[in-house]
């Protein structure tokens, strides 16, 4: 059984900074694409950024510049950093991660969500 667990959301002043996590558990074989996602109330979910195996990164437009995202294969985990956060920001961020695992396959697992919110 495969698990993703987030951490770092909170309330944070516009201008500020946030990291979050999404630590993968279980019996994993390989891990893939690694991404993380984000849905504002009452809009869809939209990619926010991506990292693959291999290290190659690409972001959305809004988050160029300000979000990085970086992984350590060690421990199965995916982070995102985000600074000069902005109040457009605030949403639900959840991570999705592409795994091999026992008697599964490859198969795309996603995070329990964690709620940022930017407002002064």
């Amino acid at each position: 059984q495969v698990q993703l667990v987030e951490s770092g959301g909170g309330l944070v002043q516009p201008g500020g900074s946030l990291r979050l996590s999404c630590a993968a558990s279980g019996s994993i074989y390989r891990i893939g694409t690694m991404a993380w996602y984000r849905q504002a109330p009452g809009n869809q979910r939209t990619l926010v950024a991506t990292i693959s195996s291999g290290g190659t990164r690409n972001y959305a437009d809004s988050v160029k510049g300000r979000f990085t995202i970086s992984r350590d294969n060690a421990k199965n985990t995916v982070y995102l950093q985000m600074n000069s956060l902005k109040p457009e920001d605030t949403a639900v961020y959840d991570c999705n991660v592409l795994i091999y695992s026992e008697g599964n396959n490859w198969r795309s697992y996603w995070g329990q969500g964690t709620q940022v919110t930017v407002s002064s």
